[in-house]
C-alpha cells in the first residue's frame, strides 16, 4: 500500500493537479480490496439512487466517479434500455466497468457530456476527491436536463478523522452542499444513511437528492 500512503499527507499541502489524482486512481485501480468492481444491490446507498432516478430505461445516466462500475453495473442490470455512461478520470478505472456501460474519460469538474443530456446523474463517494466542489456541483447539475434528478451520497465532515484519507479529500456538511445544490436546483432535500436497511445512521454518510 505505499501508493496509498504516499497520497496521504498534511491537508495544508498544495491541492494536487488533475494528472496526480488520475495516477493515484490508476494506482488503487489494482486493489479489488479497497476499490472493488462490484457491490450488493440490497445496500441502501444504492436504493437511493435508483429510487431517487426512478425508471431509466430510453434515458441516460451518468455515474460521475465511476471508478470499476460497480453502481453502474446495478443501474444498468435494472434498466436495460438505458444509456448509462460511467465516467471517471482514472482510465485503468474505466477499463474494469461492465459490458453495457459506455466508459467516459473525465472529471468532476468537466465532464465531457452535453449540456442537458441526462436525465439522471449521481456521483457516490466521488465529490469528495473534486477539490473544486463548486465547480463539480455546477457540472453535475450542467449535465442535467430540466426536471434531471441528482444523488450526491458522501461523508459527514463532522466526522472527520475517522479514518485516513488522500490529503485532498473533503468531506461536506449537511446545508454546505445543499446550498450549492440550490442555486442551480429548484428542488433539494438531504438527510443521513446508513449501509444496510436495519441500522441506524450513525452520521458518517448523508445523501442529497435533487431535481433541476
Amino acid at each position: 500500500m505505499k501508493w496509498l500512503r504516499k497520497l496521504i499527507g498534511p491537508k495544508d499541502k498544495a491541492a494536487p493537479s488533475p494528472s496526480e489524482i488520475a495516477a493515484f486512481f490508476n494506482e488503487a485501480s489494482k486493489d479489488e480490496e479497497h476499490f472493488p468492481s462490484t457491490i450488493d444491490e440490497r445496500i441502501l446507498h444504492v436504493r437511493a439512487v435508483l429510487d431517487w432516478c426512478g425508471d431509466l430505461n430510453d434515458k441516460t445516466v451518468a455515474d460521475v466517479g465511476c471508478g470499476k462500475g460497480r453502481f453502474a453495473r446495478i443501474v444498468k442490470d435494472r434498466n436495460p434500455q438505458a444509456r448509462v455512461v460511467g465516467v471517471d478520470i482514472a482510465v485503468a478505472m474505466l477499463r474494469a466497468v461492465p459490458a453495457g456501460v459506455l466508459p467516459c474519460a473525465g472529471s468532476l469538474t468537466s465532464i465531457p457530456l452535453a449540456c442537458g443530456s441526462c436525465e439522471a446523474a449521481y456521483a457516490t463517494e466521488s465529490l469528495e476527491h473534486a477539490v473544486d466542489i463548486e465547480g463539480a456541483i455546477a457540472e453535475l447539475c450542467r449535465i442535467l436536463k430540466p426536471g434531471g434528478r441528482l444523488v450526491i451520497i458522501d461523508k459527514n465532515k463532522e466526522h472527520w478523522g475517522r479514518f485516513k484519507t488522500p490529503q485532498w479529500e473533503k468531506w461536506f456538511g449537511q446545508a454546505e452542499l445543499e446550498g450549492l445544490l440550490r442555486r442551480h436546483c429548484r428542488h433539494v432535500e438531504s438527510k443521513p444513511i446508513s449501509y444496510w436497511e436495519d441500522e441506524t445512521p450513525d452520521g458518517l454518510f448523508l445523501t442529497w437528492l435533487a431535481e433541476k
